[in-house]
């Protein structure tokens, strides 16, 4: 079996110079992140390789700039997602 990884990031768009790493954890760890996400129905985005650098960086810092490109295209995957449960 697979062990469970997870990161949580969080992005202000007028106030962070880019996306902030706010959780990150494998096995238990990893599942309390994604229980969280899912009560608040924080939509999931499932990409190992983005999660293994995402788990390298420490807690409460800004991702590194050669994860902007693959992070943002997560915010765009994100927002698509929210405008089309928007128009449901």
């Amino acid at each position: 079996m697979l062990t469970p990884k997870a990161a949580a990031l969080k992005y202000r768009m007028h106030e962070d110079r880019a996306p902030k790493i706010v959780a990150s954890g494998k096995g238990e760890i990893a599942l309390k992140i994604i229980e969280k996400a899912k009560a608040y129905d924080v939509p999931l985005f499932q990409n190992e390789a983005l999660a293994d650098a995402l788990l390298k960086q420490k807690v409460d810092t800004t991702i590194d700039p050669q994860l902007f490109q693959a992070v943002a295209e997560v915010f765009v995957w994100l927002m698509k997602s929210e405008e089309k449960a928007r128009l449901s």
